[in-house]
C-alpha cells in the first residue's frame, strides 16, 4: 500500500472528491443514492450533514474519502454509520481498509460505541470480505432491496461491529 494520509476533509478537497463520488453514484452498483444526484446535494450529504468527513490521500492526491454520522437519533445515537469511496485507480491498494480502521478510531473519539453499515449490496463482495475481516458481522439481510443495473434485484446486508463493550 502506498503511504496514505487520512485527514479531515476541507472545502478545498471537494473538486477532487466530487468526481469520485459522482462516478460511483452514477454507476448505481454500490450506493443507494439517486444516480443523478446534484453536486450540491452530494456535497451536503458527504461533507456538510455528517459528524465528520475525511479524505484519503496517496501520492499527495485525494484518492478516496469517508464520512461518519450518527446512525439514528435518541436511543440509537450511540451507533454510527459510515460511507467510503475509493477512486478506481486506487482500488486494491489497501485504501478502504486504512479508512475503515481510521473511521473506527474516529468513531470512538466521537463517543460512538458501535458502527453499522445499513445497506451493503451483496454484489459488492470485496467490501463484504473486507468488513468481515475487520470484525463486522452480518446482522440482517434485506432480500431484493437493491436494484443493481446489471444483476437486477439483489440483497443488501446490514453489518455491525461493537467498538466498545455493549451496554
Amino acid at each position: 500500500m502506498p503511504d496514505v494520509e487520512i485527514r479531515p476533509a476541507t472545502a478545498g478537497d471537494w473538486p477532487a472528491l466530487w468526481p469520485i463520488l459522482r462516478d460511483i453514484f452514477r454507476s448505481g452498483d454500490t450506493y443507494a443514492v439517486d444516480h443523478d444526484i446534484s453536486q450540491t446535494d452530494a456535497r451536503a450529504m458527504w461533507l456538510e450533514a455528517p459528524a465528520a468527513s475525511f479524505v484519503a490521500l496517496a501520492d499527495g492526491a485525494v484518492r478516496g474519502g469517508y464520512y461518519i454520522k450518527r446512525n439514528q437519533a435518541g436511543g440509537g445515537a450511540h451507533v454510527c454509520n459510515c460511507g467510503y469511496v475509493v477512486a478506481p485507480a486506487a482500488r486494491g491498494q489497501g485504501l478502504a481498509e486504512a479508512m475503515c480502521r481510521h473511521s473506527q478510531a474516529q468513531a470512538r473519539a466521537l463517543g460512538f460505541e458501535a458502527m453499522q453499515f445499513n445497506f451493503v449490496v451483496t454484489t459488492n463482495t470485496g467490501a463484504i470480505r473486507l468488513w468481515e475481516r475487520l470484525g463486522f458481522e452480518t446482522v440482517g439481510r434485506l432480500p431484493g432491496a437493491f436494484e443493481h443495473p446489471a444483476a437486477g434485484r439483489v440483497d443488501a446486508l446490514v453489518m455491525m461491529k461493537w467498538l466498545a463493550p455493549a451496554g
